[in-house]
């Protein structure tokens, strides 16, 4: 019982480590593409434009790769890990669109702070998920963390896609200039 109470205290604290990670990390990629000149390749992964979708990259990146980092410091098996970190990856990009649309509807506008503010709260409820997931969820099939992860590779490679080839809707929609993606097609 001691073991699994400093389990969970390990793993907690590991979940807001990588909070911070992504937090920070992703605040970087909001400007990476900039910062190398506009190189196309950096595209795929940080966000080229103003849009929503390319926002949503900066949390689902970053928390894929702390999910991997995590799962090479955990060398033991933890119940769920698999399908509690695909699922707290994907509550970030879903809080993201729902709370800034939310709050744009109420108060008419947005605001810098606010969406800072939505990015955070996303990135820690994706996280403590994860974190509850691992510990107080039953035991799920291995089937469902395949699948979870053969979501979170396709989610990825739309990322990659969506950026050359935006979809001409709402949410890959530059505010700022009207364009799409990378190349701000109108």
């Amino acid at each position: 019982m001691v073991m699994m109470v400093e389990i969970r205290k390990r793993i907690l604290k590991l979940e807001l480590i990588g909070s911070a990670f992504i937090i920070i990390l992703g605040s970087l990629l909001h400007f990476v593409f900039k910062w190398f000149n506009f190189f196309w390749l950096v595209g795929i992964f940080s966000a080229v434009n103003e849009s929503i979708w390319e926002h949503l990259k900066l949390a689902v990146i970053p928390a894929a790769l702390w999910f991997l980092i995590e799962d090479k410091i955990l060398k033991y098996e933890i119940p769920n890990f698999v399908f509690a970190k695909v699922k707290g990856i994907f509550l970030m990009p879903f809080l993201i669109v729902v709370l800034f649309y939310s709050s744009k509807a109420i108060l008419g506008t947005h605001f810098l702070w606010l969406d800072i503010l939505i990015f955070i709260i996303s990135v820690l409820l994706g996280q403590l998920l994860s974190y509850w997931l691992m510990f107080y969820w039953p035991p799920v099939k291995k089937f469902y963390a395949v699948i979870g992860l053969i979501l979170l590779i396709c989610l990825l490679i739309c990322f990659a896609i969506f950026t050359f080839y935006p979809p001409k809707i709402f949410l890959f929609q530059d505010p700022i200039s009207g364009g799409y993606g990378i190349h701000l097609i109108k």
